[in-house]
């Protein structure tokens, strides 16, 4: 990487510039995406900015200042940001350190001292949680899902009633948010969205071409192309049929797509972004009178709760929403008390007979 009988003005400069570029020709050749390794890189440059120090003159000293910094304030980042951080970190240390890439001797001999691992069992953040996001992030009750849907509804006769423009986007948006909540979507997954993607299922031939949705940009894990999967519509939420059909073959015309082949459009016929979607969940929040704190990931927490409550198996559930592990499913469940009590009568009657009466 570094060219040979070249006198560097900046040797160190120069050398950190190199061991960067190293590490990105390894990552790359891992596949590992693009956004990671950018991720990655800018993580990098950050700890050296912030050390005013270069790799190799790093201890555990300046780890742990990085990580207290960036937890501090009025905005710090969550465990499991500093976690990642702390792993990606030891990532690059790991290959400078590699004998068989020579930056450790390369070090030595220009710089008298070796890259050393600077985090350690005893400084980085423990895995002791399965989840360690958000705890006021949570599902929504079936109340305040017919007051966001009613309040999103509501915004295209009052936008037409102003006489200004952004009516179709309104109900663009209605449609966007209920079909996130019957599909259990994330915001990337409804943006993306083609008209293909919307297909039909042959054991449910009622529910037409709406039966079957393909998520083709499903979440990724690190360093790995987007998840794909098929979700299918349950007959508790075939209400959404009507409002796709709706926005398919009457709203969506108006918009003069030609041949675009996204699902959801702007009025410029272009392809909707997730932050479109944050500001439509969060403008029918506000008119509902819904909880600040409330995202649109809600609505995908609202949808495994209903599906356990209506007796989906967690199993399909899990499928359905596209998670590797059955706990990260368990995560997104805030079954109600009602349905609680439901499965506590039937769990006594099954021990103690038909008999059983619950008001004893």
């Amino acid at each position: 990487m570094l060219a040979e009988n070249v006198v560097h003005l900046d040797p160190a400069s120069a050398v950190f510039e190199a061991m960067l570029e190293g590490w990105r020709r390894q990552q790359s050749a891992q596949i590992l995406c693009r956004k990671t390794i950018h991720r990655r890189l800018c993580l990098i440059r950050r700890l050296m900015e912030f050390t005013g120090m270069f790799p190799w003159q790093w201890t555990p000293e300046e780890g742990e200042a990085f990580i207290d910094h960036l937890r501090s304030g009025s905005t710090p980042i969550a465990i499991s940001t500093a976690r990642n951080y702390e792993v990606s970190i030891g990532v690059f240390l790991t290959f400078i350190r590699d004998p068989r890439y020579a930056w450790a001797q390369v070090c030595v001999e220009r710089f008298g001292s070796a890259p050393q691992l600077i985090f350690h069992e005893g400084n980085t953040v423990r895995h002791k949680l399965e989840y360690e996001g958000d705890p006021r992030r949570r599902p929504l009750t079936y109340d305040e899902i017919q007051a966001l849907f009613d309040a999103a509804d509501a915004r295209p006769s009052r936008i037409l009633g102003r006489g200004v423009k952004g009516a179709l986007s309104a109900a663009r948006d209605a449609a966007i948010l209920k079909t996130i909540y019957a599909y259990g979507f994330r915001r990337t997954e409804t943006a993306m969205l083609d008209l293909v993607d919307l297909r039909a299922n042959s054991a449910m031939p009622r529910f037409e071409r709406f039966g079957m949705a393909m998520v083709r940009y499903g979440k990724a894990s690190k360093g790995t192309p987007p998840k794909r999967r098929a979700v299918l519509l349950v007959p508790e939420f075939d209400w959404i049929i009507d409002v796709l059909d709706d926005w398919m073959t009457v709203l969506r015309p108006r918009l003069s797509p030609g041949r675009h082949p996204a699902l959801w459009l702007t009025e410029r016929v272009g392809r909707i972004s997730p932050r479109t979607i944050n500001e439509a969940f969060v403008a029918a929040k506000h008119d509902a009178g819904l909880e600040e704190r409330l995202d649109v990931h809600c609505l995908r927490h609202s949808f495994v709760t209903h599906l356990i409550e209506f007796g989906y198996p967690a199993r399909f559930v899990q499928e359905q929403v596209g998670h590797a592990h059955a706990s990260t499913t368990a995560v997104y469940t805030g079954v109600s008390n009602e349905y609680r009590n439901t499965m506590l009568a039937a769990a006594l009657k099954a021990r103690l007979g038909t008999d059983w009466d619950t008001s004893t």
